[in-house]
């Protein structure tokens, strides 16, 4: 979960979608945009798994098959809607990139917890760098590996009572 709004945008995540659909002479069939629809119902990090469970178990739409959902969102990650967070030791996870504000990540590597946050020092030295290298930059990604301060904290042992004698 996190702390970071939603933006206000012009179109919504279908409609921007179908767009991105049209360049490449496709169209916006129900079945894709059930999965838009649940992929931003909330802003919650994600995987595939987790849509494929909950378009099975919408009672307004018919049968979307696991393979339309993986095209779907890899198409949706072409599209700009969605990015990949890579996660140590676990599957990747998608989070919503259209409508929310650049942000970046801190990735527990214990309990694999991710943490959004924004800091406006590190994009000011990013933007400072970049101008130094006369780089044009079209975005950016900071991931940051370590532990949580939840699995740093001293593990409570149980003492049984044979241990208290």
């Amino acid at each position: 979960m996190t702390d970071i709004a939603a933006l206000d945008t012009s179109a919504a995540p279908t409609e921007k979608f179908q767009e991105y659909l049209r360049t490449k002479g496709q169209r916006l069939t129900r079945e894709r945009a059930i999965i838009v629809e649940e992929v931003f119902s909330s802003h919650e990090h994600f995987d595939t798994d987790v849509i494929i469970e909950r378009v099975t178990h919408r009672t307004d739409s018919r049968r979307v098959s696991r393979s339309t959902v993986y095209r779907t969102l890899t198409s949706m990650e072409d599209a700009g809607l969605i990015r990949k967070v890579a996660r140590p030791h676990g599957a990747d996870v998608y989070e919503h990139d259209y409508g929310y504000p650049q942000h970046d990540h801190m990735i527990c590597d214990q309990c694999r917890e991710l943490i959004e946050f924004r800091n406006r020092e590190i994009s000011d030295l990013i933007e400072k760098i970049v101008a130094t290298h006369g780089f044009l930059k079209t975005g950016h990604r900071l991931e940051v590996y370590g532990t949580c301060e939840k699995c740093r904290r001293p593990k409570q042992r149980r003492y049984r009572k044979l241990d208290m004698i």
